[in-house]
């Protein structure tokens, strides 16, 4: 056909679109028939009416005469042959497809009025009345033009999704028509020409509709009702969008070629192209504007209501009926769809929400929720800030703690929806477009995948440093509140409900702050879901990574980053560092959140990324099958410490660690669960004492009798390993400094990590008290706790051990036997030799049985054991 090299202009598509209903017109005229019928009545219920001219055409005998002879030559007149004819030879002359002679503004103006007429009335349109013929039975059977011109292809236009396939095409045929003049819809141009003579004069041809709608604050009620009714059917085809479709006609080509009109398909593709090189800004223009449009009136978002008809009535319980009569009940219904989009049983509803929430995320304009609520806060704080590519929504982002309550709440609120996927976080998705290609491409969109994805990989050399910056940016903002942080809400859902109650108003708008995010970590050990435990470590991971990440820390920290640190660069724990170093200068606040996170860090080795790294070696070999948390790892490396392989670098940062340890209970994870109860009756006072001077744990050793066993056993541990690694001068142990220099040798305590269970000062100092030597009382107890629990008592009585021994010794000399049983002379505190161990327990063994046998005897002479016969009466039952 000729018409595909033509300019893709609105009509002349339109004409090559719809040519098959008219092809009648290229074939030759047919043989002398009879005289057309001068009045029709396919459609028996829209009543009987004349066609127009006498043969449902264009006169012959007027203005069209001459042209009809020249440029439809042979074409038999009727059934609108003749006027389809012209008009296409009218269309290629406004595109300048054709040379030559033009058909008169007379005869164009005859063509026109002809279609006008014709319609009025569907039995004057023959074509479109036999194709629709059934349907009009079926659907609009008490429907009639002779009453109300136009009305049965109104109700025909409603039924469209329910038509025949040969009416669906001779409809769009009439809507194609409309869409290039407006006064082929009777209805439409008798309600509104009056309004469109005031506000459309300068209204392009085929674009009155949409300037009406763009008018519709000044439209009365009829007016209104047939523009929204009219945009409502054109609205999923771009064809019939005359205004969009001559904007796009280059773009489609480009950039949708292949793609079939109809339902929304063209106008997504161009959508999804729209930040794309080449893209005109004249279509991306239109677009929005269309879109725009939709948001204001849901109705003529006519792709989302379709595809979700059934789940806004199943899992919203409304229908398009119910949000027509109230705008509560519209913004309720979105809002539904959107919050529960994973609910959905339509996958096309879930795919026209997800659209939805996409342009929601881009421009603010297509948030009516936030653009009414940050109306005048836009005004004051973004004047000049062009709307498009989410900059209002940043610009108001970077203003936030100026913004009135309204707007931030609903700017909060916009930003939880936003949170679970990274298709809508749109200056990340942009930033970061290739790093999502190469890094992420086969991780889904949604559920915060991806998200997830790009934070993984922030040290990656290869991510660029706008990517980087947004995905920082980012992780910042979610640390705010816990909402904001999808995939921990999602995890943590029922944690949160059962350890976290009350802590926050879950209200839309109401934020959280960091006080549930601080709850979970705080009662992590609680955690009954293994993905909260995952997601809660997460954050951690960003909180040790970087100060902001801890709103609570941030703000107690702020002043002094800015006093110490403001050089340093947030990231990979630099500024929690420089903190740490001037630690004894910083404000009680900050100081207490410091402490707070450097105890966390301790509870797990990934939380401490240098001694993660150093120690990877000794953790494949010694720690292999330990499961990470409760500083577990660590416990392990530290026991491990004494093998001969073990690194000199693992050793010396788990020493710099221990050194923090010894000095403040909170960094030891087994003391602070397992001696929780026991500081708060004991120690509750020493507990507001706390700089890293080991008070709570010195009141420990003091009350140590008075303690639980789970409090005892993890201070044992902590003391046994804090005087394995003895250091002079250190809070915990320095009453054993005078001892260590008055017993232990001189070499003792400059040899850290020496033997395991009490180390090279701790075996001395055990030595000295089983040897009864004078210790001082502190220092003696602190040796007691270090102790085994077996051994306690051995060394709780050394005075009675010692002269035990010592009478052991003086009969074995009588008789003989020089240190067979015991050793006086040894060195190294085991005084009882292996001998002396083996006779000992041999007369424990020996004693057991003659106690057992007297027993025995007892109770056959007392008659316990005598055999007897036990009699059992029964009564009636």
């Amino acid at each position: 056909m000729a018409c595909l090299k033509l300019p893709a202009a609105a009509a002349l598509l339109l004409l090559c679109l719809f040519a098959s209903s008219a092809s009648a017109e290229d074939k030759p005229a047919a043989p002398a028939a009879a005289a057309a019928p001068k009045t029709s009545k396919i459609i028996e219920s829209a009543g009987e009416t004349q066609l127009p001219n006498g043969v449902g055409d264009v006169a012959l005998d007027g203005a069209c005469k001459a042209d009809a002879a020249a440029f439809c030559k042979g074409i038999t007149p009727g059934e609108g042959r003749v006027a389809m004819c012209l008009t296409r030879r009218i269309k290629q002359a406004q595109q300048g497809n054709m040379a030559g002679r033009m058909v008169r503004p007379k005869c164009e103006e005859q063509v026109a009025a002809y279609k006008v007429e014709r319609s009025k009335h569907i039995n004057k349109d023959p074509a479109l009345a036999r194709a629709c013929k059934d349907d009009a039975a079926n659907f609009c059977k008490s429907v009639s033009d002779s009453s109300t011109p136009g009305s049965v292809l109104v109700c025909l236009r409603e039924k469209q999704r329910k038509l025949t396939t040969q009416c669906k095409g001779e409809i769009l045929r009439t809507q194609a028509e409309i869409a290039e003049d407006w006064r082929l819809d009777p209805q439409l141009y008798s309600a509104c020409s009056a309004s469109a003579a005031k506000l459309c004069q300068e209204a392009e041809p085929g674009t009155e509709v949409d300037c009406l709608l763009a008018s519709s604050k000044s439209l009365d009620w009829s007016c209104l009702g047939h523009v929204v009714r009219v945009e409502k059917e054109a609205a999923g085809d771009i064809r019939l969008n005359m205004k969009l479709f001559r904007a796009c006609v280059n773009d489609q080509k480009k950039f949708c070629k292949g793609i079939e009109p109809g339902h929304m398909r063209v106008q997504e593709c161009l959508e999804d192209a729209m930040d794309k090189a080449g893209f005109s800004g004249g279509c991306k223009a239109a677009l929005e504007e269309v879109i725009q449009m939709r948001v204001a009136d849901f109705r003529l978002d006519t792709g989302l209501l379709d595809a979700c008809e059934d789940d806004l009535r199943a899992v919203c319980s409304t229908s398009a009926d119910k949000m027509e009569k109230s705008s509560e009940e519209k913004d309720r219904a979105m809002a539904c769809l959107q919050q529960f989009k994973e609910e959905l049983h339509s996958d096309a509803c879930r795919d026209k929400v997800q659209r939805k929430m996409q342009r929601m995320s881009r421009d603010i304009r297509f948030d009516d929720v936030l653009a009414n609520a940050c109306q005048a806060d836009r005004k004051s704080y973004c004047p000049e800030v062009q709307p498009g590519s989410a900059r209002v929504i940043r610009c108001l982002q970077d203003h936030r703690s100026s913004l009135s309550q309204t707007c931030a709440a609903a700017l909060f609120d916009h930003e939880v929806k936003m949170a679970e996927d990274i298709d809508f976080k749109y200056p990340t998705r942009k930033a970061c477009a290739w790093e999502i290609s190469n890094f992420c491409k086969n991780i889904p969109h949604g559920h915060a995948r991806v998200i997830r994805c790009l934070q993984s990989r922030l040290s990656d050399e290869d991510m660029s440093p706008e990517c980087k910056a947004e995905v920082v940016r980012d992780q910042n903002r979610m640390a705010q509140d816990y909402r904001l942080n999808w995939r921990l809400k999602t995890a943590c859902k029922a944690d949160i409900g059962a350890l976290c109650e009350g802590l926050c108003n879950d209200k839309e708008g109401q934020m959280c702050g960091g006080v549930v995010l601080q709850c979970l970590q705080d009662k992590q050990d609680n955690l009954t879901s293994p993905a909260c435990q995952e997601e809660v470590f997460y954050y951690q991971l960003m909180e040790v990574t970087d100060f902001r990440n801890d709103v609570i820390l941030a703000e107690a920290c702020r002043a002094d980053v800015d006093k110490y640190c403001k050089d340093v660069e947030p990231g990979e724990g630099r500024v929690h560092t420089c903190l740490r170093h001037n630690m004894n200068f910083l404000s009680p606040a900050c100081a207490r959140e410091e402490s707070k996170l450097q105890a966390l860090e301790y509870r797990d080795i990934r939380l401490k990324p240098k001694l993660a790294k150093v120690c990877s070696e000794e953790r494949a070999v010694y720690c292999k099958r330990v499961k990470p948390g409760k500083a577990r790892v660590i416990t392990c490396l530290m026991e491990a410490m004494t093998q001969p392989n073990f690194g000199t670098e693992c050793r010396a940062e788990l020493q710099q660690r221990q050194k923090a340890v010894k000095n403040d209970y909170r960094y030891d994870i087994g003391v602070m669960t397992g001696c929780r109860n026991d500081i708060e009756e004991f120690c509750a006072e020493e507990k507001t004492k706390l700089r890293g001077n080991a008070t709570v744990l010195r009141c420990l050793v003091q009350n140590f009798e008075k303690t639980g066993e789970p409090c005892q056993a993890e201070m044992s541990r902590a003391v046994r390993f804090a005087l394995w690694d003895y250091q002079a001068g250190q809070a915990l142990t320095r009453e054993c400094d005078a001892d260590v220099d008055a017993f232990c040798p001189k070499g003792a305590k400059a040899r850290p990590g020496g033997m395991f269970t009490i180390g090279a000062v701790g075996r001395c100092l055990s030595k000295a008290l089983v040897q009864a030597k004078s210790l001082a009382p502190a220092c003696r107890q602190l040796v007691l706790v270090a102790a085994p629990k077996d051994s306690r008592v051995y060394l709780t009585y050394p005075e009675s051990t010692g002269a035990l021994m010592q009478k052991v010794a003086e009969l074995q000399r009588a008789a003989g036997l020089e240190a067979v049983l015991v050793d006086p002379y040894r060195r190294d505190g085991g005084s009882v030799t292996v001998t002396g161990w083996v006779a000992l327990a041999c007369m424990v063994s020996l004693v057991l049985v003659s106690v057992g046998g007297m027993v025995l005897l007892a109770r056959r002479l007392t008659g316990v054991d005598k055999p007897h016969t036990h009699y059992v009466k029964s009564g009636d039952a």
